[in-house]
């Protein structure tokens, strides 16, 4: 049984019904006013006597010719990213869990022998002390050293839920710090490094610093390792002042929102995402330019320095050194997250693009970043070495399955929905 003619006329006048309460008088001038308002106090912006952003320069909004853009020269010529490739994390009814993740590095112009270099983690938990796991204490190279491998076990009793998450985790971020940390020399202080994703684990940085019964990576050395490693990435780029930028498709940070809400609550906020703010910000035909004209154009704000973010109901450091669990070379302060939004009418999408303190803070290194990126932008919408890592890092469908089905005698933990959502069964 499907969807009948009657069934989707009246989801039709639901969606109207919906939609017409947000039509906008066309001498409606709340919005904008409200945006401006968001800007001033994106300035500094506090709580409980701690700064959450504050403006790197003055806060504003500024938009890039894409003709003018592709006329000028590449800021960076040459150009290297990182991507790794996952099987997702796997349960297995014996009580196994286990992830793989590919990582591999791509250059333009192209350098195959960069390109023949590969990471793969397995990352892999079960909550039994008996069952012994074959795992690597040192890198075991494949491939005449072009290949390197590791087995990681996070210890029984530290994860009671969200295993697979944490999982995919570690096997994702072990992998990328310590390819890219092995390819380091062979990116030159005039190259320019793009790292797919946020500059730092997130969600690992999160469970450091969050006392709970459920999950305790804090004494995990696979995630402390992780930390270290970012650390270490920093450190070489901050001391050597060579450009290194996050590329996030998909932002999802919710800080700027959450801070003002608490703030001020009785402040009407429309927005719970961060980019859906600034997305109205930098929207062209909000101004009153014609989508077409709009489409010329990418814009973008000044860039902020995130010393604090939340964590629940805690005010923490957005810099990897949570919890003291690691050495560093600098100042806290120059590992602070900073970042700049830009956004692409022709796609409708915005991308937020990070970058430690102590690279954004120095402004010749801040503004050239800043232009390598609109360039590529106005050059491929996404940075071409960018999708070239991900292209070469990926395992396809077939391919992951093909890995699974390697499992003997683990046999992978189904229920219904695995069966109804099965990628083979997807249409």
């Amino acid at each position: 049984m499907t969807l009948e003619p009657v069934h989707i006329k009246e989801i039709h006048e639901i969606v109207d019904r919906i939609d017409k309460c947000f039509k906008k008088d066309e001498n409606d001038s709340d919005d904008n006013e409200k945006v401006r308002n968001i800007l001033d106090r994106l300035r500094k912006l506090e709580f409980n006597d701690k700064v959450v952003l504050r403006s790197i320069g003055p806060v504003r909004r500024g938009k890039a010719s894409i003709e003018r853009m592709l006329q000028s020269e590449d800021p960076y010529p040459v150009s290297y990213s990182c991507d790794s490739g996952s099987t997702t994390a796997k349960t297995f009814d014996n009580g196994l869990y286990i992830d793989f993740c590919h990582c591999a590095m791509a250059c333009t112009p192209t350098d195959l022998d960069i390109h023949s270099k590969r990471t793969i983690v397995a990352a892999a938990y079960t909550l039994s002390d008996k069952v012994y796991l074959n795992t690597s204490h040192n890198w075991e190279s494949f491939d005449r050293g072009c290949g390197r491998m590791k087995i990681v076990r996070v210890q029984p009793g530290l994860l009671n839920k969200k295993v697979t998450d944490i999982l995919h985790d570690i096997a994702l971020y072990l992998s990328e710090s310590e390819h890219i940390l092995w390819m380091l020399d062979s990116i030159g202080k005039d190259d320019f490094f793009i790292m797919d994703g946020p500059i730092y684990p997130k969600r690992i940085m999160y469970w450091m610093v969050v006392n709970s019964e459920d999950v305790d990576i804090s004494i995990d050395p696979s995630s402390r390792k992780i930390i270290q490693n970012y650390i270490d990435i920093m450190d070489h780029h901050i001391e050597n002042m060579k450009p290194l930028v996050g590329f996030v498709k998909n932002p999802e940070d919710m800080q700027i929102m959450l801070a003002l809400r608490k703030q001020e609550p009785e402040l009407d906020l429309p927005w719970l995402v961060d980019a859906q703010f600034f997305k109205n910000a930098l929207s062209l035909e909000r101004t009153g330019m014609k989508r077409r004209e709009a489409e010329k154009y990418i814009t973008y704000t000044n860039w902020f320095m995130q010393p604090n973010q939340f964590y629940e109901k805690m005010l923490k450091s957005t810099s990897p050194l949570v919890a003291e669990l690691a050495s560093s070379k600098f100042d806290a302060e120059d590992y602070a997250l900073s970042f700049f939004m830009a956004y692409v009418p022709k796609l409708n999408t915005i991308f937020k693009i990070e970058s430690p303190y102590g690279l954004v803070k120095n402004e010749e290194l801040r503004n050239r970043m800043t232009r390598k990126v609109l360039y590529d932008l106005a050059l491929n919408g996404i940075p071409k070495t960018l999708s070239k890592a991900d292209s070469i890092a990926k395992i396809p469908v077939s391919e992951r399955k093909n890995i699974i089905d390697r499992f003997r005698n683990s046999k992978i933990d189904t229920n219904y929905n695995s069966i109804r959502w099965d990628e083979k069964n997807e249409r």
